[in-house]
């Protein structure tokens, strides 16, 4: 792993690392587009023309509009998406939104498993663009 950039912007903190983000939004925040464009300036300094997964690790309780997905969607260099609930309630959320995602988007119980298969997943769709 190369050097990680950390990030406190208005909603959330975004640590950077190389083929990935990692996310956690703070207490209270409503995720919703105006949110997304923040983060996509972020994307467009660290990721540009390269594949990359979102993990979003949910420590805090806050709210996301099912349709920033359809917006995230359209990144093409965003290749998979991990959540790491912290309760039940926020499962069930993150299984609600899965549906507004046409991409790999995957729930797990901890970091560690959402780092191996946000790689795993990097790593096929770099193989995928080499033949």
């Amino acid at each position: 792993m190369g050097i990680i950039n950390y990030y406190n912007i208005s909603h959330a903190e975004v640590l950077v690392f190389d083929d990935f983000l990692i996310k956690q939004v703070k207490e209270g925040v409503k995720i919703d587009l105006e949110e997304t464009k923040e983060l996509k300036l972020i994307l467009k300094e660290h990721f540009k023309n390269k594949k990359m997964a979102y993990i979003s690790n949910r420590v805090t309780s806050y709210s996301v509009n099912p349709l920033v997905y359809k917006e995230v969607e359209k990144m093409s260099n965003l290749v998979a998406i991990a959540i790491i609930p912290k309760d039940e309630t926020m499962r069930q959320s993150a299984e609600f939104e899965r549906q507004f995602f046409n991409k790999p988007f995957e729930i797990f119980e901890n970091l560690s498993d959402a780092i191996q298969w946000v790689q795993k997943i990097i790593l096929n769709e770099n193989k995928e663009a080499i033949v």
